[in-house]
């Protein structure tokens, strides 16, 4: 009966030691890495909503014009509406992509390669720098829209479809770069 009582306050005061001990140093640091990877991952998750922003709206600017102002079917009213919707879609675009650039460091810096960091902040930097720029309504949504398919797909589509495309979208991605930045593209 001794060596029973014995064995059963070894097992106690190993498992009280053990508890504690885990307690105090181990789950500190798991909670504080819960809560690291719990932003890491926000980050990530909003940095693919702006950019599903970014192509629904720039889609609808394209698909939607502005009728011209002889067009007997559009009153001055509806005309107004439309122009405000337009305006409204263009702010979105402007706030998506000045959200991507001013909150790169915390989607960027969270992929484990080179590449995989830099791609982020190259695309947030030209897509805010065409929708600040004074190129035409056109040419500004035929960027943004070059710009950020490749970039959408290669970070947030399926894994078939990334693998299928990632030459494909490298390519299109640095020549609309080059393209953006005056410079002659190799086909």
């Amino acid at each position: 009966m001794p060596d029973t009582l014995w064995i059963i306050t070894v097992a106690a005061a190993t498992a009280l030691v053990t508890t504690t001990a885990t307690g105090l140093i181990a789950v500190p640091r798991l909670e504080a890495r819960k809560k690291r990877l719990g932003e890491v991952h926000t980050a990530r998750d909003t940095f693919g909503a702006h950019m599903l922003r970014i192509i629904t709206v720039c889609g609808q600017l394209q698909t939607i014009q502005l009728p011209p102002d002889e067009d007997p079917d559009w009153t001055p009213l509806m005309r107004e509406r439309l122009a405000g919707e337009r305006e409204r879609w263009w702010q979105q675009i402007d706030d998506a992509t000045r959200w991507l650039i001013d909150n790169v460091a915390s989607y960027a810096g969270s992929w484990p390669m080179r590449h995989l960091v830099e791609m982020p902040i190259t695309y947030a930097h030209h897509a805010r720098m065409v929708v600040l720029s004074e190129r035409q309504e056109a040419t500004k949504l035929e960027l943004l829209l070059e710009l950020t398919v490749p970039v959408q797909r290669q970070y947030f589509g399926w894994l078939l479809s990334r693998v299928r495309h990632i030459v494909a979208d490298n390519r299109t991605f640095a020549a609309t770069i080059a393209r953006i930045n005056g410079e002659p593209t190799v086909q």
